[in-house]
């Protein structure tokens, strides 16, 4: 495998065994069992502040998309390095309180709030609500009326700008249903206006995630501020901040992504002759290497001109590569010395779409034999499921070479716990 994929994610080879934050992942896998998500706080850390360096040179804040990787022990480090929180919907909310975000520091988005989380969000006093129509904010309005609660309030844009990446994680381009087509913003803020309690101080935009390039950040940009142009024109005097959302890609295989240098370099000019406050919403890039899978050979068979290679974390438990066809590296925690073959690694969900890889090039493995997935800590455990009524993985963090479970694995009797089997 690439070292520069190990390199990223703070992993390191320790004689035959596989170290991560200066802990022998078998170590992990002994004591946690598998499968377990296993996060790095170094990781973190160092790539929060080289993005928070980075954007230095202008006003800026980094407000965390929560929806990468919700665990309380993560969020709690990213609020300690300073940052802000993105929500998308009243779990997270409670999350991001729960981990001690400042409320003044969140910013709701997301494309269908419900009455009871705008309620919430409202009642909690977080900083910013990022509308995505004219009814979103009827109902919002009614809200802060009736609560008598004053709130200041963005216009997510949908720019039209198609960004490199998967169809399923571009968010920008026209015609799906995130943002305000850049027609309706001016009427929508004129509206916004009329009420005595809504302040709108935010131009909003996500464009897509995993994104390699800098310059559909640049082409976004390019059109809110023309847009911030003819707010000011139609008497809307009030932005203060523009929030170009996150979407900073990552290396998971052999891809080039950008610096944050390289990304700051592209858009700070842009922003800093607006003399706007730049606002970045990071998920994947600050935790997706910081994570991996650690999951253990269950047994192997050969079907079809296939070798299988069964392991014990399936689709239920990183869903990434049956759902968007994503390429995650593996390796063996420990090495045996083994030649390598091509092998699809498969899981034990009754799916055959309940793969984690095809075709990769491994060396033999057995039973009770381990392997790390690296680049899992973003959109892992947070879209895992209980599908074939398997308990979702364990999360543990790594910190100054020691590790403790920060969530443990589910019990059985907690998935149906609240079940009635009568009325």
């Amino acid at each position: 495998m690439g070292e520069s994929v190990l390199t990223d994610a703070g992993i390191e080879r320790v004689g035959d065994s596989l170290h991560f934050g200066g802990v022998p992942l078998s170590a992990i896998a002994d004591g946690a069992g598998t499968p377990a998500y296993v996060y790095s706080a170094d990781v973190i850390r160092r790539r929060y502040r080289a993005l928070d360096d980075a954007l230095s040179a202008a006003p800026h804040r980094i407000a965390y998309a929560v929806k990468a990787n919700s665990n309380l022990a993560v969020l709690r480090i990213l609020r300690d390095l300073g940052a802000g929180a993105d929500i998308v919907s009243g779990g997270e909310l409670a999350r991001a309180l729960a981990a001690g975000f400042e409320p003044e520091r969140i910013v709701f988005s997301g494309v269908g709030k419900t009455d009871e989380e705008l309620t919430a969000a409202v009642e909690a006093g977080i900083g910013h609500v990022h509308l995505e129509s004219t009814a979103e904010l009827a109902a919002l309005g009614r809200i802060v009326a009736r609560l008598g609660r004053p709130l200041r309030v963005g216009i997510r844009v949908n720019p039209d700008v198609t960004a490199d990446t998967h169809p399923f994680i571009a968010t920008g381009q026209g015609g799906i249903k995130f943002g305000v087509p850049v027609d309706q913003v001016v009427p929508l803020a004129l509206a916004i206006g009329e009420h005595p309690l809504l302040a709108l101080d935010t131009i909003a935009m996500h464009i897509g995630s995993q994104l390699l390039d800098p310059e559909p950040y640049a082409e976004g940009i390019g059109r809110l501020l023309d847009l911030v142009g003819r707010l000011c024109e139609a008497g809307v005097e009030t932005i203060r901040s523009l929030d170009v959302g996150g979407g900073i890609g990552i290396r998971y295989r052999d891809e080039e992504p950008m610096s944050p240098a390289a990304l700051a370099s592209t858009i700070i000019p842009l922003v800093r002759r607006s003399g706007l406050t730049v606002v970045m919403e990071p998920g994947r890039y600050l935790v997706g290497s910081a994570g991996v899978l650690l999951t253990t050979v269950l047994s192997r068979k050969h079907s079809g001109g296939k070798d299988l290679v069964i392991v014990d974390a399936g689709m239920n438990d990183l869903v990434r590569p049956s759902h968007y066809m994503a390429y995650h590296e593996m390796v063996e925690v420990e090495l045996r010395g083994r030649p390598g073959a091509e092998v699809d690694v498969v899981g034990p969900v009754c799916e055959t779409g309940d793969f984690l890889a095809r075709d990769r090039r491994l060396p033999g493995l057995d039973r009770g034999e381990r392997i790390a997935v690296l680049g899992a800590g973003a959109y892992g455990f947070v879209m895992a499921s209980n599908y074939n009524t398997r308990p979702r993985p364990a999360e543990v963090v790594v910190d100054g070479g020691r590790w403790w479970v920060s969530r443990p694995r589910e019990r059985l009797d907690q998935l149906f716990h609240t079940e009635r089997v009568a009325p």
